[in-house]
């Protein structure tokens, strides 16, 4: 009995026990909201390292899901990759979506053919060597007309009209008193003659005056020229003078062709091409003209320079002020650039002008502001000068979306372009900088080949070539510049020459580097192409730059010991600016509050 109840207290107690620890255990269990609000501070917090961003404007960057604040769409998770862009304002990324939304296509940038064609618009105008007014030779009356209408076509030596004329018929009353006594007085029978003649009569018509014996009150006006009347100044009854323009006459049977050639067609046409053209008002039927006169003045108003050709018109098919579409076979003049872009691809600001060219190799749709020099236009093609090489890729449809979309995202646009570091200078002073750096080039492959000896008689040659650089041409910042550089060039040439060692040809070398850099980016070379090279290794880890002629790494630093390490940072292309270092951000803050 005694054990039983042991048996019962202990049970009780050991429920007792499962009971209150329960209790504790609900009391002290977090809710199920307690566990969401976790869960989902978690998920938070491992999404703080996600970026999102909006496929159709990529410089929209939110740490969180949601939508895009411009357009309203659904924000996308951005790559975790830091992209080339981040680094380049010059460079504008984009996604797949946005390329497809705004339509962009690329082309591959080629050289066009030295033969190509101008189209260009013009008039057809009459030759204004086949213009001739009729004049009244002596004063009159008109008493009568035969040509009554304008464009009346008339014969060389038709009558036109016919008039009394009071003096000649005092005139032809002295010729008949003169020749009844020319045997006697033959000099007043000449003189009588003569003045008939000065009224433009004619021999046949003064000698039937004289055989007829009788005084004409009406004398005929001829047409000196053949051709159409194109305006009739008179009618019957009206009293002229002498010199007075009767009528005005044209011969169409050669005609003008005027072609508006602008500026930058004009490097294209010269003097006896042969132009094809075709007029809307004659379909099917195309003509030939060649060119006999180029405008030397251009018109302020439209830009253009009025192109003369010459065209037969035997049939009359061709009207003055007619319209004209003409087409000229052009030729590229000797050294001129044979590279080209088509219209489309151009964001048009003048001689330098603004391109997108596709950065290759990279992760995200990525595009490469490019400044270049553009030439004379070839159809719906320009010539390139400076700036792109064959086979880059740049964009031809959507250049105006991308600008866009680089203006909003703050990096460089045709509206905000970087500061430019290469100073204008004339031509000869570039011509000879780069006979300074080719000289350099001899000191840097000296070093290349482990030679000394070379390198300091290279040096010789750099020294030369600095002594004859002429300044006198520069003004301002460029021959202040260029007058700071000349003596950096020249200490750090000395400082090479009193070298003992190869190691230390090496050291002061990187100051000429550097020097010839600065040189390069200022002014620019008159060389299609020149890297910027850069490696690591050189000066235990510090790192060391050159200027190199070829693509190729040839390390002057370390030479055959470790000849090809090192890569190209940068290339300059001949004519091609260099920018300042820098974003709009703070080229904007360098100067001042912009509005």
């Amino acid at each position: 009995m005694k054990d039983l109840l042991k048996n019962k207290k202990a049970l009780l107690a050991l429920l007792i026990a499962l009971v209150l620890g329960g209790l504790i255990g609900w009391l002290i269990k977090p809710s199920n909201n307690q566990n969401i609000e976790k869960s989902d501070h978690q998920h938070i917090e491992s999404s703080d390292d996600q970026t999102w961003t909006c496929s159709m404007h990529p410089q929209i960057r939110q740490s969180e899901p949601g939508s895009c604040p411009l357009c309203g769409m659904d924000l996308i998770p951005a790559s975790s990759k830091r992209s080339t862009a981040d680094a380049n304002p010059l460079m504008h990324e984009m996604t797949p979506e946005a390329v497809a939304m705004a339509n962009i296509h690329t082309s591959l940038v080629t050289g066009v053919s030295p033969e190509g064609e101008l189209f260009l618009t013009g008039k057809v105008k009459a030759d204004e060597r086949q213009l001739a007014s009729v004049t009244a030779k002596f004063p009159g009356r008109i008493e009568q007309l035969f040509v009554n209408f304008t464009g009346q076509v008339v014969r060389q030596g038709e009558r036109l009209a016919t008039i009394y004329s009071p003096e000649l018929v005092t005139a032809q009353k002295e010729l008949l008193e003169a020749a009844s006594t020319k045997a006697t007085y033959p000099e007043l029978y000449e003189a009588a003659r003569e003045k008939l003649r000065l009224w433009k009569l004619n021999e046949k018509q003064i000698d039937a005056l004289e055989s007829s014996g009788k005084v004409q009150d009406q004398f005929d006006v001829l047409a000196d020229k053949g051709g159409i009347v194109t305006q009739r100044n008179i009618a019957v009854g009206d009293y002229v003078s002498t010199g007075s323009v009767l009528f005005d006459v044209v011969d169409l049977s050669r005609v003008w062709i005027m072609i508006d050639a602008y500026e930058s067609d004009l490097p294209f046409v010269k003097m006896g091409d042969e132009v094809s053209f075709t007029a809307a008002g004659i379909p099917g039927q195309t003509f030939t003209a060649k060119v006999t006169y180029i405008d030397p003045v251009i018109n302020a108003n439209t830009r253009a320079a009025s192109v003369r050709a010459e065209a037969t018109n035997r049939s009359g098919e061709l009207r003055p002020e007619m319209f004209i579409n003409a087409r000229i076979r052009t030729t590229l003049r000797k050294g001129q650039s044979s590279l080209a872009i088509p219209r489309t691809a151009l964001l048009w600001s003048g001689k330098r002008s603004i391109v997108y060219v596709k950065v290759p190799d990279t992760e995200f749709p990525t595009y490469e502001m490019r400044e270049i020099t553009i030439g004379p236009r070839m159809g719906e093609m320009w010539l390139v000068e400076v700036g792109l090489e064959a086979g880059e890729e740049i964009v031809t449809n959507g250049v105006f979306a991308i600008d866009a979309a680089a203006q909003l995202s703050g990096n460089y646009s045709m509206l905000m372009r970087p500061e430019t570091k290469t100073m204008d200078v004339p031509q000869a002073f570039r011509q000879q900088i780069t006979s300074v750096a080719d000289a350099y080039f001899k000191v840097k492959n000296a070093l290349v080949e482990d030679n000394a000896q070379k390198t300091t008689s290279a040096l010789n040659e750099v020294e030369n070539a600095i002594a004859k650089v002429e300044m006198r041409n520069l003004k301002g910042k460029a021959h202040d510049h260029w007058m700071a550089l000349k003596e950096q060039l020249t200490g750090a040439v000395q400082m090479m020459k009193e070298a003992k060692d190869l190691e230390s040809l090496r050291q002061h070398f990187s100051m000429l580097s550097e020097n010839i850099l600065e040189v390069t980016e200022s002014f620019g070379l008159e060389k299609d192409k020149v890297y910027k090279d850069f490696c690591p290794m050189a000066f235990d880890n510090k790192g060391a730059f050159w200027l190199s002629e070829s693509e190729e790494i040839l390390n002057p630093y370390f030479g055959e010991a470790m000849l090809s390490c090192g890569e190209v940072k940068e290339t300059y292309l001949k004519g091609q600016k260099v920018f300042e270092e820098g974003g709009p951000a703070q080229q904007q803050s360098a100067g001042g509050h912009n509005h």
